[in-house]
Parts: structure tokens; sequence; C-alpha cells
């Protein structure tokens, strides 16, 4: 009977043999097609191992054993999985996750050994894996290869191709070209990088302009590190054991890079629409003195028109009087808000929405749901427990600081926690929070990140613009900093502070907060004293700013205009996050995101688009007069003058106090709304819409109730405005794509700039022109 099993399992792997030769000939003779589908691994001897006079090469990872596992998820995605074989010789398998969505996937091919190189073709790309070492290389179909992977290192490192400049891997390390360091995906305010690059978010997406992206599935803080300091060739080194651990990564080939961040959210998701009042401007508190100076901030917002939608509450412990009794604790502190619902009512009645800090979550966060029946604190269900009865009281949303000791897993636990334990007390109404922590995933619950507790710095302001731009397109759409940055220095003046806070007006979170806290108030920098002292940075770095600092009577009137430039902007903002949602595109963009094939904007980082047809250049030299900006191909509006200046080149634009350079992009459709002091205020006045002639344009405008979940039912409107620069002619109508019913009967300014001339006109819904 043996000898027949024998004989039995021998004809069986040469029959497996001839069938797999036969089907190799038929793929090499056959013209490629769109995917080649190839079955699940089934049981029995490989032909490498039981073919008469066959040799195995076995698949090695780590200097060991392993399978791989190459699979379809688009056309221009893959994923690679290589897990290392365990005693009994089965690949380990990874832990589940929820950083990632499910998301469907074709098996390409699948092998623990591999004696000759093996092609797939998927669409215009082929995938091919060659052996010794271990080599996964995509191409296009002119054969330019897109990136190539090998491991040829016992420690598992992996090598591949980084000639042209990589951005992304999260926030912080201040680079903006990530090439030329050594990046450990390690978080925290890193004692070398914190007084001008704050808080460290690493995420393992990075994205070449040279057409590629790639994402490393791998958990955080166990040593990983991606070494780009040859400048042409990168290395990712895993953390741990590679022998005991799967690695899995996706590896995107894109010919637009908008292509890269969709692709992403095949995998990982969509982010989430936030409130439109987490576009407006929140002001931050510190150390309080007593309920008096809660209502004096509101009262002074609302009465000096200083447009604003939050105000934000520090926890007491980081300071000795804030809304609690201390970190980890759940009551209010009686000396602040002696009367916590009426307090919250009465802001409620000047139209601010109330935002609360918490710190110290629990270490090994987790759970799948918040109303689960659970006993383990470290569940979501008992820590959103200690949040409900402050949030029965009115809250809006919280700022959870914090959680750099959090694994991956737990970080997205908490930013899904403070989403889902919202939703199940106040059902469709979106909640908001923001997170000092991240992780890939934790965009599809909102993802807003501030950058941590740098130092009030010039070079902190200036190093703040690429940090920005890498976060936005590796970790999520939503990002922000503390207005004249956290830890006050002898460089915290009102300049610095004005021009901070015109760069934020153009982020996605838009908020004042710091030590010495009265000095982040619009109106802080004329009263002749900072207000509650908190730290004594000051006296250590040679006194408190100069008395004259103290009387600047320029510094209030900028922010107002500022402010109200940014709640003008609130439907083309409002249209940025709907992007976002849908696209993946941040509204802060690097310029090589809308012009990959200019080296010159490819190579700027000290500027950037706000959508696309936003051109921003903060002003981060102190007294400077002037800024050198580059102004990529096409025509291009000064904003403030409508001077039409010619792109592809670099210029100088002379600037004071009050001036942020921003320009318009020839062609571009901007739509600007009357002066609110709050997102919900309804206003009288119409909708302006600037055309900016020069180019042919197309704008798609949305607009949804900003508050619910309706529009995942299709609650919402795009309209479409297109400008014809020949005939001078602007058509209006509703969008394809548009779910819910046209507005009717809208009122709207039509201008053309530079001129400014206006034109009111009535539109009733339907596809409609006017000539101007």
């Amino acid at each position: 009977m043996r000898t027949t099993d024998t004989l039995n399992k021998a004809l069986q792997a040469r029959f497996l043999c001839t069938v797999a030769v036969g089907v190799l000939l038929s793929i090499l003779h056959t013209p490629p097609v769109a995917a080649i589908h190839v079955p699940e691994a089934v049981d029995g001897p490989s032909c490498a191992e039981a073919c008469p006079g066959g040799s195995a090469n076995p698949i090695l990872y780590a200097g060991q054993p392993a399978e791989l596992i190459v699979f379809r998820v688009s056309d221009r995605t893959f994923e690679v999985r290589i897990s290392p074989l365990g005693p009994g010789g089965e690949p380990v398998s990874a832990p589940s996750s929820e950083v990632l969505i499910d998301h469907s996937r074709e098996e390409l091919w699948r092998g623990r050994t591999l004696d000759a190189p093996v092609e797939r073709q998927v669409g215009a790309l082929t995938v091919e894996v060659r052996g010794d070492p271990l080599t996964v290389v995509v191409r296009r179909e002119d054969g330019a290869i897109v990136q190539e992977l090998v491991w040829a290192s016992e420690d598992g490192a992996m090598r591949f191709s980084t000639p042209a400049p990589v951005f992304g891997m999260g926030e912080g390390g201040g680079q903006y070209d990530r090439r030329g360091h050594l990046h450990t995906m390690r978080d925290g305010n890193a004692a070398y990088e914190r007084a001008t690059h704050g808080a460290h978010v690493a995420v393992p997406m990075l994205i070449g302009t040279d057409g590629w992206s790639l994402f490393v599935h791998h958990p955080i803080n166990r040593g990983n590190e991606f070494d780009l300091r040859d400048g042409r060739t990168g290395t990712f080194r895993p953390g741990g054991d590679a022998h005991e651990e799967q690695l899995r990564l996706y590896l995107t080939a894109w010919d637009e890079p908008s292509e890269a961040l969709a692709e992403y959210q095949v995998i990982a998701g969509q982010a989430a629409m936030p409130p439109r009042w987490a576009l407006g401007y929140m002001q931050s508190h510190r150390t309080l003195t007593g309920p008096d100076e809660i209502r004096w901030v509101a009262n002074e917002l609302r009465s000096r028109r200083l447009p604003t939608d939050a105000l934000i509450y520090l926890g007491s412990g980081f300071t000795p009087s804030g809304w609690n009794h201390g970190h980890g604790t759940w009551q209010f502190n009686e000396d602040v808000f002696d009367d916590p619902a009426n307090i919250i009512q009465d802001l409620h009645d000047l139209d601010f929405r109330v935002v609360l800090h918490v710190y110290s979550p629990p270490s090994g966060l987790h759970g799948e749901s918040v109303t689960a029946t659970a006993t383990d604190e470290s569940h979501v269900a008992q820590y959103w427990g200690l949040h409900r009865p402050i949030f029965e009281l009115g809250v809006d949303g919280w700022w959870p600081d914090g959680g750099e000791n959090l694994a991956s897993e737990s970080r997205v636990a908490r930013h899904r926690m403070y989403v889902e334990g919202p939703l199940a007390e106040r059902p469709g109404v979106r909640p908001w929070s923001l997170h000092r922590t991240g992780y890939s995933g934790v965009h599809r619950y909102g993802g807003w990140i501030w950058s941590g507790d740098p130092d009030s710095r010039w070079s902190t302001l200036e190093t703040h613009v690429p940090i920005g731009l890498n976060h936005s397109v590796s970790v999520s759409p939503f990002w922000g900093s503390d207005v004249a940055g956290f830890v006050p220095t002898h460089e915290l003046t009102g300049e610095l502070y004005i021009r901070w806070f015109q760069f934020a007006a153009f982020t996605p979170s838009f908020r004042s907060h710091g030590r010495t806290w009265h000095l982040r108030l619009p109106w802080g920098w004329n009263r002749g004293h900072i207000g509650n002292p908190e730290s004594s940075i000051f006296e250590r770095e040679g006194g408190y700013p100069n008395p004259a600092e103290l009387r600047n009577a320029l510094i209030e009137p900028i922010a107002r205009e500022y402010l109200n430039l940014r709640y003008r902007l609130l439907p083309y903002n409002y249209t940025l996050a709907r992007e976002a949602h849908d696209t993946g595109l941040p509204p802060m963009r690097a310029m090589w995101l809308h012009y990959p094939d200019d080296g010159q904007a490819v190579a700027t980082g000290d500027q950037y688009l706000w959508g696309r047809d936003l051109l921003v250049a903060p002003v981060y030299a102190r007294g400077a007069n002037q800024r050198a900006l580059y102004l990529p191909e096409g025509d291009w509006y000064d904003f403030w003058t409508g001077e039409r200046v010619e792109g592809g080149e670099r210029i100088w634009r002379q600037v004071d106090l009050a001036t942020l350079p921003l320009y318009v992009r020839a062609g571009a459709i901007l739509p600007l709304d009357p002066v609110r002091q709050h997102t919900r205020e309804v206003v009288e006045e119409p909708t302006t819409i600037r055309i900016y002639p020069g180019a042919d344009g197309e704008y798609r405008w949305y607009r949804d109730d900003g508050e619910t979940l309706a529009y995942r039912e299709g609650a919402y409107s795009w309209t479409r405005l297109t400008w014809d620069d020949g005939a001078r002619r602007l058509v209006i109508e509703p969008d394809p794509d548009s779910a819910g019913e046209p507005p009717t009967g809208v009122t709207l300014r039509l201008q053309l700039m530079p001129e400014g001339t206006y034109r009111t006109v009535e539109w009733d819904g339907t596809r409609t022109e006017f000539e101007l």
C-alpha cells in the first residue's frame, strides 16, 4: 500500500508539472489580458519538490524560508505579502487589523519556491517576481520600471529606488523631500526636533514623484525605519523579529499624483466629512481665573467682530486651572465652571461650540463598539462611558491629547471612539475631535491632528509648511498647528503671531493656542500686559516681550481681515472638504500634486496650493518686506491687487505686515460668501462668483446641511460652473453627479476680474448662460 501511494503521488506530481508547463506556454503565446486569475494554492507536492530531476529554490526572507503572495488590488495597485514559515512549515499570519478596510483582491501568484522569474500582466502594468535575491518589479507598458523591491538582507530589509523626490511618511521630521535622512517610525516629541518640528506621527506611506507610492503595513514603535540617506536608494528595515512577522505592503503605479491618493482610499477608506463649523476659527484657553474670564473671551470675540466658531478649554494638569481637576479626571473644576450646564448654554447662545481637552488614554485601548458591555477599563465602551456625562451637558467636541504610547490599532480605535461615542448620544450629528497622534486609517473618523508643542520661533513657522504638506498626503487631509507656536520664546512677538495667523488661515485646522495664552487672542497684543503668566521661559531667555510689543495696535485689525477672508472662503473650503472625502486630495496641497512635470514646482516646499486655484506663500522671515515665490506655468492674479502675472518663473512680491502673498490661477472660478461671525450665521447678501480670465475654467461647488450625516444618503448638491474664456460666457448648471435637488431661486453676484465689475443674477437651478 505504501508503494502504491508513493507511485500515485509521483504520477500526480508529474501530471501537475505537465499542466504547469502547458499553462506557462499558453501564457507566453497568448496576448496580454486585463488580469490573470490564479486559483488559491492546492494541497500536495509542488512541481519543484516532486518533479523527477527538478530542484527547489526556496524563497528566502531574512535568510529564512517564506511564502510570497502577490495580489492585484486594482489595475494600479498590488499587494505583496511575505510570510516566514514556522517550525511546522506553515506561513505565519498577521493579526487582525482595522488600520485598513476590507477590499477586494485577486491572487496573481503564490509560492514558496521559485526556479525562474514569473510575470503577470494587469492592465498596462507587468509585475515580475524573481528569486536570489527575492525581487518584485513593476513595469509599465513601455518596459519602464515603476519600482523594484529587493530583499537581500538577513534582517529582512527591503531596498527600493528613490531617484526622484519622495514625500509623505507622516508628520514631523521637517524635511520636504524625505530623501537624505534616516526616518525612525517612532512617535513622540523627539528632543532633537520638538522645538521646530513639534510632534512626530509616523506613518509608513511614501509617494515618489516619479510615479509610485508605497504603504508598508507593519506595526509602529517596533524599531521600523526608512533609511533614505543614500539619496537614490531607500531601505525599509522592519523592527522586531522579521523571522516571526508577516510583511505586507501595497505598491501603486500612478500617472497623475491624484491617483496615488485615490488608490490609497481603496485600501484605507474615505476621509469623513467634517461638520462645517470645524472649518471656522477656534480659540483655545489655558489657565483660567474663573467663569468671568470664560464669558469675557466669548463676549470680546463677538463684540470685536472677530469671527469664531469654537472655544477650546485645556484640562488641569498641564495648567493649574483648567476645565477639570487634573489628567484623567472627569469632574468640572468648580472654580472655573461653577455651573457647567449654564455656562455651556450661554456659550451656545452666542453661537460658540465647546471643545474639551482630555489626556492619558488607556494604553491598550481596544474594542469594536462603544455600546458593548465591557468591564475592561481599556475597552472603548468603558473609556467612552467616562466622557458620556460630560458630553450630555452639551459639549460639542473633544481634544484628545497624548497617546504616543498607543499602538497603531489603539490609535485607530481612539479616533473611532470619538466618532461612535458622540453618534450614540446624538445620532446623525457629525462629531469632531482634534488629536495629537494618529495612524493610517484615522482619516475615516475625521483624522484632525495638530502638530504638537513646538517653540514660538521663526524657524518653526518655516518648518511647518513642509510638515503640513507631508502630513496631508500620508496621514489625513486635515492638519493644523498652534498659531505662534506653543512654547513662548524671546522670538514671540506680534509680528510672529500675525505671520503665523495668516498661514493658519490657509490650513484645515485654524486654531490659536499656547502658553501665555492671552497673547494668542487676536486683541492680546494691545492690552499692555501678557495676561495670566504661565511660563518663566521669557525670563530665562532675556525678559518679557518689549513693552512696546504689548501696545501693538496693528495686530487685531490684520487678524480680523484674515478671519473675514477665511469665512468668505467658506463655500470654497467646504467644497475642498468634500473633495478630500471623495478623492483623498487634501485642502493643503504641495504644488507637485498639480504640476508633477514642473521640476521647480516639485522642488518648492515653502509654498503650496490651497485647493486647485489658490497659491499661498507664507512669510516666515522676521522683518521681511519682500517674499520670493514661484508661480507655475500659466497666468496668475495677485489676490490683493488683481495684477496679472505670467507664471513659469520665480518672482519677488513686496509685502507689508498685513500681506500674505496669495495668487489665483487664471481660469479659476472662486465663490466668496459675505462675512459671517460664525458658520451658522444666516446672511442676506449673495455669494459672489469671481471669474479670473485668461483660460477656460470649471468649478464644482458642493453644498449640504453641514451638520448631519444625511449627505451619506444623497442629501447634497453639486453645481457646475463653466467659463468659456473666448466667448466670455459663464454657464451655471446642476452637476450630473449631484444626488439631491439643485437649489433654486439663488441670487449670485458675478464678478469678472481684475476690473471687479459686478453683475447680479438669479439662478433658477437649470442650465443657464451668462455673458460677461
